[in-house]
C-alpha cells in the first residue's frame, strides 16, 4: 500500500500535462493561431501596415495634428522630400528620437511606397493661424525681405508653395509646426556638417528671419491649398 501512495503524486502531474496540451492546442486553433506561430507573435510588415502606423500620428488624410507637440502634414508632400527626411533621421543628420525609431523599421522601398501614398492625399488645411499675420506673411513669401537678404520663399517652394522634388510643399502645413522648425533650425537639421543635404539652403534664411516674421510666413502658408 505505501508503494502505491508514493507513485500517485508522481503520476498526477503527467496526467494533468497530457490534458493541458490538447486544451492549449484547441485554444490556439479556436483563436485562429497555430502551435508553431501564435497569432499574437506574427507582426505585419506590409506597406499597408506601416502606412497605417504613420497615419496614427500624421492623421488618416495626412493632415497633421495640432497640439503641444505639432505633428506635420504629409498629405500632398513631395515624395523625394519625405524620402530624404526619413534617411536624414536614420543617419542622424536630422534629430528626432521618435522619427529615428520609425525610420529604423523601414527599408528604402518602403520609404518610397509610403511617401507616394502620402503624396496622393489632399486634405483640407487644419487652420488655426492668427489671421492678422497672413497679409505680412504673404508679402515675405512672395517678395522676401531684401534689406535682410532673405529671398522670396516662392523662388524655391513655388508660387503656390507646393514644392518640387526635394523642395518641400509648404501649402497647408501646420502653422505651429512651421514656426517651430524655422525658429529651431540648427537644433534639429544639419547635425553632421560634413554630410549636408538640401536643407542646408534654408539655414541662412531661418537665421535671418525674426520670430515675428517666421510666424507671419507660417500663418500664410498654413492657409494655402
Amino acid at each position: 500500500m505505501p508503494a502505491r501512495f508514493d507513485r500517485t503524486p508522481r503520476s498526477l502531474p503527467r496526467a494533468h500535462a497530457r490534458l493541458r496540451i490538447p486544451a492549449l492546442a484547441a485554444t490556439l486553433l479556436l483563436a485562429g493561431g497555430s502551435l508553431a506561430t501564435p497569432a499574437f507573435a506574427r507582426a505585419d510588415h506590409s506597406v499597408a501596415a506601416k502606412f497605417a502606423y504613420c497615419q496614427d500620428c500624421h492623421g488618416p488624410g495626412g493632415q497633421g495634428f495640432r497640439g503641444f507637440y505639432p505633428i506635420p502634414r504629409l498629405g500632398g508632400q513631395q515624395v523625394q522630400y519625405i524620402k530624404n527626411q526619413l534617411e536624414a533621421f536614420l543617419e542622424h543628420r536630422r534629430k528626432n528620437a521618435i522619427m529615428l525609431n520609425v525610420a529604423h523599421g523601414l527599408d528604402r522601398g518602403m520609404m518610397t511606397a509610403i511617401a507616394e501614398k502620402f503624396h496622393r492625399l489632399d486634405p483640407r488645411p487644419i487652420g488655426g493661424a492668427p489671421r492678422g499675420l497672413i497679409a505680412r506673411g504673404k508679402e515675405i513669401f512672395q517678395a522676401g525681405i531684401p534689406q535682410a537678404n532673405v529671398a522670396a520663399c516662392a523662388a524655391c517652394h513655388g508660387p503656390d508653395a507646393t514644392g518640387k522634388n526635394e523642395i518641400p510643399r509648404l501649402a497647408g502645413q501646420l502653422n505651429d509646426y512651421v514656426v517651430a522648425k524655422l525658429t529651431n533650425w540648427n537644433k534639429e537639421r544639419g547635425q553632421i556638417p560634413s554630410r549636408p543635404d538640401t536643407s542646408l539652403i534654408m539655414e541662412p534664411v531661418a537665421h535671418s528671419l525674426t520670430r515675428a516674421e517666421a510666424q507671419a510666413v507660417a500663418a500664410y502658408v498654413s492657409t494655402l491649398r
